[in-house]
């Protein structure tokens, strides 16, 4: 680990600017962000959270105006019934892996809500309303970060090898992959296309958090603390409401659209700087079989589903 604060930040820098331009994809900018964790050193780490968010969000709403509003509604109406089955088995099943694993309570919901609908966001809406400790919230996020890193390298591969069309793929991505980031950077790999179906229903998906959020409040009976709402959504619609009715927009479209890819970019670069050796070791063996055991599961359901019942 470099010591000296100013080379940490010249270098971590210099990495930042570069996952800006075409030189650096989605997968690279992650493996760069994991590489500047463990050998070089997050200058800015206690920043890293909330920037981190806020560049995705801005970055999502951005993709919007690169798509058509009326399919992406298709795309979304035809990924809902995935949804419901998807989020609800893995719950289910999360809920029978932590008492067979004799994981803590609330470490196996935020496990299983994070693997069912957003990743890092419903771990966010759902920790406060159990009380979640940080230490549980640690461990949670460490294991969606983990996997949604490995999902990003290793999802596109597969989709060739199995000759998944754009349609295929980004429904896949959307339902089986974690967090919006990783879905929509593995998704930019694969093709325009694939990105606009995984967008739409990886965010038609995020929706859940809310009656996920109250749900957990009225099995933990706890009506006192707030359930974040994830508005950037409605940001999105907006922003692909714009670019369907408002032709004058379409000059300018495609120069929002390129600087929200190259946005998301930075944002894996961010994630992977973000995985610390110590976010890495807090994650103890039994939560993280948890965590395999779920995304394996919803991953091939999701593969068979896809594969079945997509036209």
């Amino acid at each position: 680990m470099i010591q000296n604060e100013t080379t940490r930040k010249v270098i971590f820098i210099t990495l930042a600017v570069l996952c800006l331009t075409p030189l650096i994809t989605p997968p690279v900018a992650l493996l760069l962000g994991l590489l500047v964790a463990q050998f070089v050193g997050h200058p800015y780490l206690k920043q890293n959270k909330k920037y981190t968010t806020m560049l995705l969000q801005i970055s999502v709403v951005g993709l919007g105006f690169g798509m058509n509003l009326h399919s992406a509604m298709e795309a979304g109406k035809q990924g809902i019934s995935f949804t419901i089955a998807s989020i609800i088995g893995t719950l289910l099943l999360g809920a029978l892996l932590g008492y067979w694993l004799k994981i803590d309570k609330k470490t196996s919901h935020l496990i299983s809500s994070g693997t069912a609908i957003c990743g890092g966001s419903a771990i966010a809406a759902v920790s406060p309303v159990i009380h979640a400790e940080e230490e549980q919230i640690s461990v949670a996020l460490g294991i969606v970060f983990i996997l949604n890193s490995i999902a990003l390298l290793i999802f596109p591969p597969i989709g060739h090898a199995l000759g998944l069309t754009q349609k295929e793929f980004g429904m896949w991505a959307a339902i089986a992959i974690h967090d919006t980031s990783s879905v929509v950077g593995a998704a930019k790999v694969y093709g325009q296309e694939a990105l606009e179906v995984a967008t739409t229903v990886k965010l038609t998906r995020a929706l859940w958090i809310i009656p996920l959020a109250l749900g957990t409040a009225l099995v933990y009976k706890d009506n006192t603390k707030k359930i974040k709402i994830p508005y950037f959504i409605g940001y999105f619609i907006i922003a692909m409401a714009i670019n369907t009715y408002v032709p004058a927009i379409h000059p300018v479209s495609p120069f929002i659209v390129q600087a929200a890819k190259a946005g998301l970019t930075l944002t894996l670069f961010l994630i992977g700087a973000g995985l610390s050796k110590k976010t890495i070791r807090s994650v103890g063996v039994r939560p993280f079989i948890q965590g395999i055991i779920l995304w394996v599961v919803i991953s091939s359901t999701a593969l068979w589903a896809v594969l079945s019942l997509v036209d």
